[in-house]
């Protein structure tokens, strides 16, 4: 009976040594995360070229409308209708080619200026050694803010 109960003693400190060797080899093994967030909408908003983009689309927007009137003008002076089709259809060619080249040029700035922002975001978290950066947005609870840091560098 004694030997019974030394085999069983054996056997419970085998498995609750394996049971600790077990736990502490994966504590280990889970690497700590840092984890920031960062509100892109703040940073946008505080972007002076956001801002300055937004001021050049206006002018070019403005030169647009001037096209327009000015074709409203010429068109409503024109009697004849073949003249006055063809005077539509003028204006809507040099209206619809302002507004690509106006939507193109946009586009391209703002992807530059969304590669600028991320090249920005990723700087400053590896700087402060985050592993995870979030947007602010999508996250309920936790995580360091970092918007106005990667805003001072945008600006």
């Amino acid at each position: 009976m004694r030997k019974n109960i030394i085999i069983g003693a054996l056997i419970a400190g085998a498995f609750i040594g394996g049971y600790s060797i077990s736990n502490i080899a994966v504590s280990k093994s889970v690497p700590e995360y840092r984890i920031a967030v960062v509100d892109i909408a703040e940073v946008i908003a505080n972007s002076a070229e956001i801002k300055a983009i937004k001021a050049e689309q206006e002018k070019q927007v403005l030169a647009m409308q001037s096209t327009i009137d000015k074709a409203r003008a010429d068109i409503s002076k024109e009697s004849d209708p073949v003249k006055i089709a063809q005077l539509e259809e003028k204006y809507r060619k040099q209206i619809n080619e302002q507004k690509l080249a106006l939507d193109t040029e946009y586009n391209k700035k703002l992807t530059a200026i969304d590669s600028k922002i991320k090249t920005a975001v990723v700087e400053k978290a590896r700087s402060m050694n985050y592993n995870i950066v979030l947007p602010k947005n999508t996250v309920l609870f936790g995580g360091e803010d970092i918007t106005p840091q990667v805003t001072s560098i945008m600006k």
